[in-house]
């Protein structure tokens, strides 16, 4: 091959190459344009409005028995008892949020 045709060769790898980057340039910025930024926006807003994992008692009962571990066995009946139940499995499951979020805040005092 002569060197004529090497630079020729070389010539339209680089400009291909420059094509390319200009081609990905472009999708970038219509990617990251203010109105697919928007629509990016709503669509993680719809996405953290979407209702959180339901709650088992498995759950419920992880957090309740660290917290027994810890000292607090007596607060965490008492939790229990507030939502109508003497043990942690007669709590009603739509109440496994509430307990939950009492339990987990015993002993972080400020």
């Amino acid at each position: 091959m002569s060197k004529t045709s090497e630079v020729e060769q070389v010539i339209r790898e680089l400009r291909d190459a420059a094509s390319l980057l200009n081609d990905t340039a472009s999708w970038l910025y219509e990617l990251f344009s203010a109105n697919k930024v928007q629509e990016h926006n709503a669509s993680s807003a719809e996405a953290q409005e979407q209702p959180k994992k339901q709650l088992t008692l498995e759950d419920v009962r992880a957090v309740c028995a660290e917290k027994s571990r810890a000292g607090f066995t007596a607060e965490v009946k008492t939790i229990i008892t507030k939502y109508g139940a003497d043990k942690l499995s007669a709590v009603k499951s739509e109440d496994y949020a509430a307990v939950l979020a009492e339990v987990e805040v015993l002993g972080n005092a400020e």
